[in-house]
């Protein structure tokens, strides 16, 4: 608490500074010429060296003071009465540090109540220790930024670097982040695949992690079924439903409707973007699969069930329009309106300019549009839950109930169960392959915008 009240006198001080060292930089200005930077560039200048310093020493200590607070409690007279076993006196001492945070609360060990009050202690006193370092660090920098304030100085220089080294840091934490996911998935796939053949893995046909042991893991790992009911729901029954009206819809727009009518009709069709994946399974689930349910009954399948690959994949086809629609309008409207004049001019209709002259050129938008809601779909979840069941089917009955490599990698992290075991392993597995399939669509889909593209002038 004191080191957050601390970090919000820092921001204060740096608001101080950056306002007087602004002002002291006015008043050396004299004219036109006279100085190298304008004031503000000063005034960040200063705020800048009183902020990183201070928020670099608060950051640190964070990081430090824990320690510091657990060495000075194991010292104290009431901590010679915590058991030897690590298991149990790390037990105690959480229960003393919660009890610290919060005195109302019930002590379930006579020794964490005697350690909360130590632990108070030095809590307050580090904390008193740290906030008068950091804002020594604050007020040092500030001074030291404050003499730099003269004509001749480059404050500007100083604060594009200064501003050109955080968005690289960003741009690093973006990549860094990504190479640590890799790595966890290629790690703990890694350790799955150490038990469990990768060849078994990528071409069985038999699904049954539940079942998994003795000798024969490999028999139980197949994820063909899994592979075929991603693609089956969210490749072929969601783009079947939302390539045709995501296109169409975007001809529309661009073509056809007026401005008044655009204006009203693409933001709604773009609400659908901002649905909750939940709001959409619980409306495949309630809605969608008791009428596919119904329809199939009335075409002659026996015993059809509420939970079908038709259902979700209808509902997901859906969800991706507007990712399919947003990507052509964006193509169609690209194309400069001289090719279709032109297409107008020599005698074709309006709807053989489009399908000759518009969607050829706008092709490029459209497969990248058509790329990215297919790696929409095939990483859905909710919908798949909600209305596409469990079983792991190698068929290609619409009616019948699938599941989805997103679905099993969710039931597999949940529950009660060891994790190193090869079932809760095998979902690294899965998501290790469904990124590497969702990046070479990204990737098809850049190579087919970068070999299609038209420049026009």
């Amino acid at each position: 608490m004191i080191l957050t009240a601390v970090l919000l006198a820092v921001l204060g001080l740096g608001l101080v500074g950056w306002y007087a060292a602004r002002g002291r930089a006015r008043l050396l200005y004299t004219g036109r010429g006279s100085m190298h930077s304008m004031p503000g560039y000063h005034g960040w200048h200063v705020a800048l060296w009183i902020l990183v310093p201070a928020l670099l020493v608060w950051g640190v200590w964070q990081v430090i003071m824990p320690g510091l607070v657990e060495g000075v409690v194991l010292a104290s007279p009431a901590a010679q009465a915590l058991p030897a076993d690590p298991f149990l006196a790390g037990s105690i001492l959480a229960e003393a540090h919660a009890i610290a945070a919060d005195p109302s609360a019930v002590a379930f060990n006579p020794e964490a109540q005697a350690l909360a009050e130590p632990i108070r202690e030095a809590q307050t006193r580090f904390s008193l220790i740290g906030a008068a370092i950091v804002l020594l660090a604050a007020f040092a920098g500030g001074a030291y930024g404050f003499t730099r304030v003269r004509p001749d100085f480059q404050a500007r220089t100083h604060v594009e670097r200064a501003v050109l080294a955080v968005l690289l840091a960003a741009s690093l934490l973006a990549i860094l982040t990504t190479f640590g996911i890799v790595a966890s998935l290629v790690f703990e796939a890694g350790l799955f695949f150490k038990d469990v053949s990768p060849i078994a893995f990528l071409t069985g046909t038999h699904w049954s992690p539940a079942s998994a042991g003795g000798d024969n893991l490999s028999d139980k790992f197949g994820a063909v079924p899994l592979f075929w009911g991603t693609i089956y729901i969210g490749a072929i029954i969601a783009m079947v439903v939302a390539i045709p009206l995501g296109l169409m819809s975007a001809i529309y727009l661009t073509q056809y409707a007026s401005a008044r009518i655009r204006r009203w009709i693409k933001p709604m069709l773009e609400i659908l973007a901002g649905i909750p994946t939940v709001v959409y399974g619980y409306f495949a689930a309630l809605t969608v699969a008791p009428m596919i349910r119904d329809f199939a009954a009335s075409v002659g399948v026996n015993n059809p069930s509420t939970e079908s690959a038709l259902a979700a994949g209808l509902v997901m086809g859906v969800m991706i329009i507007p990712f399919v629609s947003s990507m052509a309008d964006d193509a169609l409207a690209a194309v400069p309106r001289a090719m279709s004049d032109g297409s107008l001019a020599l005698g074709a209709t309006r709807s053989e300019t489009i399908k000759k002259v518009l969607l050829p050129a706008a092709l490029p938008g459209i497969v990248a549009g058509v790329m990215l809601a297919i790696s929409r779909a095939i990483g859905e979840t909710m919908i798949v839950v909600m209305a596409a069941g469990a079983a792991a089917r190698l068929t290609a009955d619409p009616f019948a109930s699938m599941t989805t490599v997103t679905y099993q990698i969710v039931q597999l992290l949940t529950g009660d169960q060891e994790f190193n075991s090869p079932k809760t392993l095998s979902a690294f597995a899965l998501g290790l392959v469904l990124f590497v399939v969702t990046l070479i669509l990204n990737i098809v889909a850049l190579r087919v915008v970068k070999r299609f593209r038209e420049a026009y002038e």
